[in-house]
């Protein structure tokens, strides 16, 4: 239940992150000045958090998804069988999130 309702929280935050993807893709593609201020951006402490945040939910939602892909299939559907591919999930995403920590 914990992994389910992760899942659908992590789907709301790539989905409020929406506006900042459309606005560093702007950024990029623009005028310097937009690059220049897309790039102070990045490189603040918000920007940095914001990318990590967007990141790990990302990873989450993916690998979760593919579990619950391969839960719907037929395979996996045992009670501990789900409960260890949770945890799998949730610990391959603790994991993901300090490298990509160690990397922004």
């Amino acid at each position: 239940m914990v992994a389910s309702l992760a899942h659908r929280g992590s789907g709301v935050i790539l989905v409020l992150f929406v506006p900042l993807y459309l606005w560093l893709l702007h950024g990029m593609t623009g005028g310097v000045e937009n690059f220049e201020q897309v790039q102070v951006w990045l490189h603040s402490g918000l920007g940095k958090l914001s990318l990590w945040l967007a990141g790990v939910a990302l990873f989450y939602h993916f690998c979760n998804g593919i579990r619950f892909l391969s839960i719907d299939a037929g395979w996996f559907e045992s009670r501990g069988v789900m409960r260890y591919s949770a945890r799998m999930v949730i610990a391959a995403t603790i994991v993901a999130a300090v490298v990509l920590g160690v990397m922004l």
